[in-house]
């Protein structure tokens, strides 16, 4: 029988939502991380219950399951995306707190948004093996030891910290913080650039080796490859608005930072995250496929722009509020661009 979250009970109960923050940053799929962790439940009530009762710590047998799943995922999900069409992009996550949805049962709605899911680091992510990635988040944003992670990828803890000290050589040098204020005024100079079709105006906010991708997933329109340059981008982005009457951009938070949100009849059809550096755009991440974005369904309304999250203490004391139970904010050093 599949465990729902209303028929868990007993010390497993309160682990669903860590398990779902590591599972997402993990893979960087809300389905499959879905998938992930009711697979980890089903395997924890098909233990015997005296099997149950006699593991210490069911939290940490959950998340070494999780750890393990995630890990099968990541290594079929490479054959998968060798098929699908276009860009693969992470899953865009919205604010439940500006749709207002932090009570729902949405899976998306108990992410902690802190930097560890910027669209930027996700794709940082996406660049790292399946084992260095699996090691990298548990140790370097949950801070698992070696010697515990070393049970999820089956290899001993100096094999684990190599795969770590290997994933870190593949995330680049962070620059300083760009300050929030300024980050919402350039998303908001691309919207209403956009919005006016201004190709000039577009191009003096967008870095002169911006680049976009589109991930549309073979079900809605998107470049084939990533376009490079501002001078490029800026036209093709005035060509969808011209090829879509009536679609009104929101700004709204994506992935806890500054992004935009389009819709047409009152229905998300695209969302936008921004990396941004100096006060201009060097990287925009568009996912139109509608698959991706069932989060993103509910009504968005035309309210202005929630103030970009502060980023959380970076401190080795212990867990901060904002992240997930178990874990500690990325360390600065380790902090994507933008």
């Amino acid at each position: 029988m599949r465990a729902t979250e209303g028929s868990d009970t007993g010390p497993a109960a309160g682990e669903r939502g860590q398990l779902f923050n590591l599972a997402y940053r993990l893979i960087g799929s809300l389905a499959d991380s879905e998938d992930a962790v009711q697979e980890a439940y089903t395997r924890w009530y098909a233990l015997p219950p005296a099997r149950r009762d006699a593991i210490a710590s069911p939290g940490a047998w959950l998340t070494t399951v999780t750890g393990r799943i995630c890990l099968d995922v990541l290594r079929s999900a490479r054959v998968r995306r060798e098929r699908y069409v276009g860009a693969w992009l992470p899953d865009p996550l919205p604010d439940p707190d500006e749709r207002g949805a932090a009570q729902t049962a949405d899976p998306a709605d108990r992410m902690v948004l802190d930097e560890s899911v910027t669209m930027a680091f996700l794709v940082v992510l996406e660049a790292m093996t399946p084992a260095e990635r699996v090691a990298f988040v548990l140790h370097d944003v949950f801070r698992y030891p070696f010697a515990e992670i070393a049970v999820v990828l089956g290899r001993t803890p100096a094999a684990c910290k190599q795969l770590a000290a290997s994933a870190r050589r593949r995330v680049p040098e962070a620059r300083p913080p760009e300050a929030a204020d300024v980050r919402t005024e350039a998303v908001r100079r691309i919207k209403l650039a956009w919005e006016d079709k201004d190709i000039v105006s577009l191009v003096d906010v967008l870095d002169p080796a911006a680049v976009m991708t589109v991930d549309g997933g073979g079900l809605a329109g998107a470049a084939p490859r990533p376009i490079e340059g501002g001078a490029r981008i800026a036209p093709y982005m005035t060509a969808i608005a011209d090829r879509a009457p009536g679609m009104r951009l929101v700004e709204r938070s994506v992935n806890g930072l500054p992004g935009l949100v389009a819709l047409r009849d009152g229905t998300v059809v695209t969302v936008a995250a921004f990396d941004i550096a100096e006060g201009r755009v060097h990287r925009i991440w568009v996912i139109r496929n509608p698959e991706k974005l069932r989060p993103w369904r509910t009504s968005v309304g035309p309210g202005p722009l929630t103030a970009e999250r502060p980023a959380p203490p970076a401190t080795p004391a212990g867990p901060a509020a904002s992240v997930p139970a178990g874990a500690r904010p990325v360390p600065r050093w380790c902090r994507p661009r933008g």
